[in-house]
């Protein structure tokens, strides 16, 4: 599914020097390290976020350099900081984002329904996500990364601010998309 090969970005130091990693299809990967390791820098350079000094990356065989636009439509990235418009109730913010990726409405809605029932945030839909706390929030956030059910999803420290009970919820929504044929890639230190 990810095939990065003599990766290679500096700052002031490398972040990430002559990286070669094969993530299958179907796989739940983990980057582990501790901060300032280049975990972060890698997931963005593969979604087209931070432009690399040397390398490849492919996403199921699509060059991402060469065609980023293929490649991040087959992907999905959430970072450790939410972000969201607060301003906008979970299922707008859902149906927002569906469309951005022009997943049909009705199908929206559906998926929708099901991630925030899985996710314990269906009672809240009607709430602005502004008054949510921080764990609400990233799940929100979870659930906008997956409602165009991305083939590759990449996570950045995703169990960040939830409680024990939710991140063992996420875990298994994780292992549940893997199981459907999902590859995931997520950090921790």
């Amino acid at each position: 599914a990810l095939e990065i090969r003599g990766l290679r970005k500096v700052f002031s130091r490398p972040a990430v020097d002559d990286l070669d990693l094969t993530v299958r299809a179907g796989e739940l990967y983990a980057l582990l390290g501790p901060n300032g390791a280049g975990k972060t820098t890698t997931l963005r350079m593969v979604a087209g976020l931070t432009q690399g000094d040397a390398g490849s990356i492919r996403i199921f065989g699509v060059d991402a350099l060469a065609d980023p636009v293929a490649a991040k439509a087959m992907m999905a990235w959430l970072p450790d900081e939410p972000m969201l418009y607060d301003k906008l109730t979970p299922m707008e913010y859902l149906e927002f984002i569906a469309g951005l990726w022009g997943v049909d409405a009705r199908t929206a809605r559906a998926r929708a329904q099901e991630l925030l029932e899985w996710l314990a945030l269906w009672d809240h839909r009607a709430e602005r996500c502004e008054g949510f706390s921080r764990g609400m929030k990233q799940k929100a956030a979870l659930a906008g990364a997956l409602i165009h059910d991305p083939r590759l999803l990449m996570l950045d420290e995703p169990l960040t601010g939830l409680d024990a009970a939710m991140a063992r919820q996420v875990k298994d929504l994780l292992q549940d998309r893997v199981r459907n044929g999902a590859t995931i890639i997520l950090t921790t230190h």
